[in-house]
């Protein structure tokens, strides 16, 4: 029961990361604290992800997870000054979206590592994450690209 919730979940956040990058992103440009700041978002919780697949999930790894999922639910906020002043009302609503799903992601990934039964399901949000995650290094710091705004 609860894979499917989980890949509800992990589609609609991915859907919305999707909206945010390809609509608001495009739109805008990039300055050049957001094209560092959001690679090393999807890394805090690519280290999340990671854990569920290099770890066994005794006490000890859970309370490491809790404590990473902890720290990226509080990293990713790390913008939001910066983004009132360069984001309209329609990406603020997105980025709140995102913010609810973000912990939700991250603690059924940990419901999921811990249960068993579906690396699988782990390893293809691991394999995304960490498409996702290149894509935004790469296509947003290419030295062939001209230079966005920096504020």
């Amino acid at each position: 029961m609860i894979a499917p919730v989980a890949l509800g979940v992990f589609g609609l956040q991915a859907a919305l990361m999707l909206v945010d990058e390809f609509h608001f992103h495009h739109q805008r440009r990039l300055p050049r604290w957001e094209r560092i700041g959001h690679p090393l978002d999807t890394l805090s919780v690519l280290a999340c992800y990671a854990m569920t697949l290099v770890l066994s999930p005794g006490e000890r790894e859970l309370a490491v997870f809790a404590a990473a999922a902890a720290f990226s639910c509080l990293f990713i906020t790390k913008d939001e000054i910066v983004h009132a002043k360069v984001c309209g009302p329609g990406e603020h609503w997105l980025h709140a979206a995102l913010f609810v799903l973000h912990p939700i992601a991250l603690g059924l990934a940990a419901w999921l590592w811990a249960r068993g039964g579906h690396r699988m399901l782990l390893v293809g949000q691991t394999a995304l994450t960490s498409a996702f995650g290149l894509y935004q290094t790469v296509y947003w710091n290419r030295p062939w690209q001209r230079p966005s705004l920096d504020r």
